[in-house]
């Protein structure tokens, strides 16, 4: 057995490997779905009728304020967040040329270039009514997640019923997969639930999202969180 099989899947994640990566990749759609770009108006839609599920857009209540956590070059924040959703949506995106695009683009406010791990909010911060994490959070670790949630949490508007959302692809190997190519982790569904419960969050809704199966790719699950 070698060494990477006997250590936790999320111990082997190097922040500097996936920083590199994502440097190495076009600002585009191809770039930041991995070849499927095809797949945008699907996973766009999905998303829109989770959130109406929750009350949220399709004409019914538009939040305030939203935050995109690992927003890449704004697919989400310009299709989704912006499009009937919040009215104005900060991000947060390591890497500066996929949010060069973004910046002055009427709704878009603070541009946090920097990662998920040292992100958090100024004493006297906007509190959001929606944080939306996707397909970045395998490059933290378990540790750093829980951290990661616990202040997406303290920066929420509870008043409002602020709520977060993370949309992230599901191991079906039975365990937790490291990945070489971009040093992530595909987590299992198990393994999401028992991060969120330590970050002291509940679920309110978790949906699969439809139409990915006959791209061949890992099933998706929407998790909409609040906290305990």
């Amino acid at each position: 057995m070698s060494n990477q099989d006997q250590q936790p899947a999320d111990a082997l994640i190097n922040t500097t490997d996936g920083l590199a990566y994502w440097e190495s990749i076009a600002p585009d759609v191809n770039g930041m779905l991995g070849g499927f770009p095809h797949i945008s108006k699907v996973d766009i839609q999905g998303s829109k009728n989770f959130l109406a599920k929750l009350g949220v857009g399709a004409k019914k209540r538009k939040v305030e304020r939203a935050l995109e956590g690992g927003a890449g070059i704004g697919r989400v924040t310009t299709g989704l967040l912006l499009d009937g959703i919040a009215q104005q949506v900060d991000v947060i995106e390591p890497i500066q040329k996929f949010t060069d695009e973004l910046k002055g683009k009427t709704g878009v406010g603070k541009v946090w270039n920097m990662g998920l791990e040292q992100w958090e909010m100024q004493d006297g911060g906007e509190r959001y009514d929606l944080i939306w994490i996707q397909w970045c959070v395998g490059h933290l670790t378990d540790h750093q997640l829980v951290s990661f949630l616990e202040r997406c949490k303290a920066a929420l508007d509870v008043e409002k019923g602020g709520f977060i959302v993370v949309k992230e692809n599901n191991s079906t190997s039975g365990k937790d997969d490291f990945d070489e190519v971009d040093s992530s982790v595909t987590r299992e569904d198990a393994t999401f639930r028992r991060i969120f419960k330590e970050a002291k969050l509940k679920l309110v809704q978790v949906e699969l999202q439809k139409g990915f199966q006959s791209s061949g790719l890992l099933p998706v699950r929407m998790y909409a969180l609040k906290p305990e």
